[in-house]
């Protein structure tokens, strides 16, 4: 497949998650919660995920922004979804080495699903912030967890 049609189609499959996002909406039962926002360019993204026995068992976001931002949680949180909290919180690195530039290996970039069609988001670096919102605001989600239970023991 020629360089211009990959090309092409990475914009489709980016498109369609934007116009159909996937966990778009509230949960109605939730253990995390992160709101973050990207005053560059006024992308917003409130995350809610329900962990139960350590493994993400729902989550959903709800926010607005560009169609990076938008695909990139829509594609997020289908990756996450029935991973554990550990597994999610290295994926969510591999992402964000990836949109820097990091090399990781093809089982990591798999493990990310859909949302390694992003890496060409490297060539613009304005559009990085947008791509990584949501795997920011997971990270923080799952984090700021953990510290309240270590501090609470």
């Amino acid at each position: 497949m020629g360089l211009s049609k990959l090309n092409s189609l990475y914009r489709e499959v980016i498109l369609d998650y934007a116009d159909h996002p996937h966990n778009k909406g509230q949960l109605a039962t939730t253990t995390n919660a992160m709101t973050l926002h990207n005053p560059t360019c006024g992308d917003t993204i409130n995350l809610q995920v329900e962990v139960e026995d350590n493994k993400i068992k729902n989550i959903a976001y709800t926010g607005d922004g560009c169609t990076i931002s938008q695909a990139s949680a829509s594609m997020m949180t289908d990756a996450v979804k029935g991973k554990t909290t550990e597994e999610a919180l290295a994926m969510a690195k591999t992402f964000s080495d990836m949109a820097i530039g990091k090399e990781h290996s093809k089982a990591d970039l798999d493990q990310l699903g859909d949302a390694q069609i992003l890496t060409s988001i490297m060539e613009f670096p304005a559009r990085i912030k947008c791509a990584t919102l949501s795997w920011w605001a997971l990270q923080r989600a799952l984090l700021k967890d953990s510290k309240e239970e270590e501090n609470n023991e």
